[in-house]
Parts: C-alpha cells; sequence; structure tokens
C-alpha cells in the first residue's frame, strides 16, 4: 500500500499529488496482481503476475509501450511491443534464468484461452521481466515450475502484497531486501479523476547511494551493509485509465528515470533498466470489421501532470519494495535485511 502511514509519520513522505485508495497500480480500474512465493532453505524466487484487465486481453489489447534505460536484462515481447503498439498477455516477472519455463508457461496459458492462436490467427506475444535473485536463491536449482506461474495467474487480486514475495523473494535492492513495490497517483483531465500506477520489482543500485524521501539514508542510519556492485536490475510497468497513444506511453516511460533517479540509482553498466507502460482506457480488438478504429488521446501540453505522477508513483514504488520486505536468508546461508528492520533500530 505504497508508504503507509507509519512510515509518514517517520517524515517519509514522496511527492504532492494524491494517491488512490489502495496506493498501488490495481487503483487502476481492472488492473490485478498475484504472486507465488517460494521460500524454503536456498530457494528463495517465485513468481508475479500482472493482468492489464479482467477481459480478453488477446482479443482485446491494450496500447502500451517500453522503454530500455540500460539493457542489461532478458526481458521478453518487447520488440512487437514497440512495433505494434499493443501488449495481449498478462506480463509476468520472475529470476532470470527461470524466463523461459515461465514463457512456455504463459504460451500455454494463453493457448487453453485463446484456440485461435496459430489456427485461424497469428501467434502471440508473451511478456515475461526478469531480475537475478542469485545471491539469496538457488538460481541454477531452476526451482520455477509451470505449477508456480499458473499458481501466480489464479492469484491476481487488487489487494496484492508487496515486499519479499512471488518474483521479489530473493531480490535486493540499494544492498537491502527488495522485491515488489507499488503506488499510485491521481490526476484530473477535463474535470475527471483518472489513475497512473507503477509497479516495480527491485534488485539494483547501492546502499551509500539510496536516497529515502529526500534524505541520504547514511544520514539515517548507522548500519554497516557489506560493499557491492551495482548489477542488479529493476523491472518498471506502469498503468493507467488515461487515453494515450503509444507514443505518449513511451514519453511516460522515459520519466521512469526521474523517479529512480530520486531514490538514488544512477543505472549501473550491470543493472538492467526496463520500463513498460499501457493504458487501458484504448482497446485494440483483435479482430475488426472495420478499417479505422476510434482512438483517444490527450493534447500533449497537459501531460506534465502526468510527468510528476510517474516520478512520484516509481520513487514510492522502490520506498515500498523496500519498507514491506523482510530480512531473508537464503542460499549459502546468506543475509539481506530489510530497510524497516534498520528504522525501527533506530
Amino acid at each position: 500500500m505504497g508508504i503507509e502511514a507509519k512510515w509518514k509519520s517517520r517524515g517519509i513522505r514522496v511527492g504532492k499529488l494524491p494517491c488512490g485508495p489502495l496506493d498501488k497500480i490495481s487503483d487502476v480500474p481492472g488492473v490485478t496482481v498475484g504472486h507465488c512465493t517460494l521460500a524454503d532453505g536456498e530457494v528463495q524466487t517465485g513468481v508475479t503476475a500482472l493482468l492489464p484487465h479482467q477481459g480478453d486481453i488477446f482479443h482485446d489489447k491494450v496500447m502500451a509501450a517500453s522503454h530500455v534505460i540500460n539493457g542489461f536484462g532478458k526481458t521478453t515481447g518487447l520488440v512487437q511491443i514497440d512495433e505494434l503498439g499493443t501488449l495481449e498477455t498478462p506480463i509476468l516477472f520472475t529470476n532470470t534464468l527461470s524466463v523461459g519455463t515461465v514463457e512456455t508457461a504463459l504460451v500455454k496459458y494463453m493457448l487453453d484461452k485463446n484456440p485461435d492462436i496459430c489456427e485461424t490467427t497469428g501467434s502471440v506475444n508473451p511478456v515475461v521481466c526478469e531480475c537475478n535473485d542469485s545471491g539469496l536463491n538457488d538460481i541454477r536449482g531452476l526451482h520455477i515450475t509451470e505449477e508456480n506461474v499458473r499458481a501466480a495467474l489464479a492469484d491476481c487480486r487488487a489487494d496484492f502484497a508487496e515486499g519479499a514475495v512471488g518474483a521479489g523473494r530473493g531480490m535486493r535492492c540499494h544492498g537491502l531486501k527488495g522485491g515488489i513495490g507499488s503506488a499510485s497517483r491521481v490526476v484530473e483531465l477535463d474535470g475527471k479523476q483518472y489513475t497512473i500506477g507503477a509497479l516495480v520489482l527491485s534488485n539494483h543500485a547501492v546502499f551509500d547511494d539510496l536516497v529515502v524521501a529526500g534524505t541520504p539514508i547514511q544520514s539515517l542510519l548507522d548500519a554497516h551493509i557489506p560493499p557491492h556492485e551495482d548489477k542488479g536490475s529493476i523491472i518498471t510497468v506502469l498503468a493507467t485509465d488515461i487515453p494515450l497513444s503509444e507514443r505518449q506511453l513511451r514519453r511516460l516511460c522515459h520519466r521512469a528515470l526521474v523517479g529512480l533517479s530520486r531514490t538514488g540509482s544512477f543505472c549501473g553498466n550491470g543493472s538492467g533498466e526496463i520500463v513498460i507502460a499501457f493504458t487501458t482506457a484504448n482497446r485494440v480488438p483483435h479482430y475488426s470489421e472495420k478499417a479505422i478504429l476510434p482512438m483517444g488521446m490527450l493534447h500533449d501540453d497537459a501531460i506534465n501532470p502526468l510527468f510528476r505522477a510517474v516520478a512520484e508513483c516509481v520513487e514510492e514504488s522502490v520506498l515500498s519494495s523496500l519498507l514491506h520486505a523482510e530480512t531473508v536468508t537464503g542460499y549459502h546461508g546468506r543475509t539481506v535485511r530489510c530497510l524497516s528492520d534498520l528504522l525501527d533500530e533506530k
């Protein structure tokens, strides 16, 4: 739920815009998120699933865009998103070496729901995102199964968990325990309220650079975190119910870097920063009897509040992934502490 009241009482606040009722990406109507978490000794990993809407995503696609800030990553499906400007499957998240398994499971999920795929119509573009959890997880063990993917998809809901859950179970953020984080912002356009939400899988950056609501973390904490490199990654997904073109969605993707920078990230050489954005307002039917489709878009002069909303959402999502995480001990007995414990010790 973004940054909860107990953290706001410490002065940890992000931005100026109001948040939605859950302060999660699911404040965008129809968006849901689910997890399957594997937490057993040296196995600390999982799968997270995001449904863009509750209908048939293959036949009722949403307009989308992506942006690669730094391309040290293995996300699948971006080429077609950038070419066609649409998203036609759920977005799945997992660890780096499990992308193939998760992609196969997502393809089977789509085939089960759409008997026309590769029969009377074309193929499907599965979107799977990843970060490397090898520090805490026995990633070489390839523990993710297709059943885990189906479990995450079945778990999708509006009020989902954050922190060390699902794909975020084994992730580290700024040298602390990271994982899944989310936030939302509400903007008003033409007298109507709309929502922009973000969800991150955080596994990036270094402790010495961490900034919490404008304050360098070293001025808040005396904790010693072992030296480490910025070679993790962060996946960011943006969702909105504002009618936008794919060009405007890509512009939103570019502004995710503002939110990441506010938390102290400089996007190191070995860190993959991938952003995907979609709008539920503009739908693209897989089949259409009409050659011309009606679409809405925002006047570019009105887009500044959206840029601010993205920056605030992404910043708060990163902090939320830290503040909701728990301390985890995993592979080779390694322990990564959570920010909440460190703050409580002060």
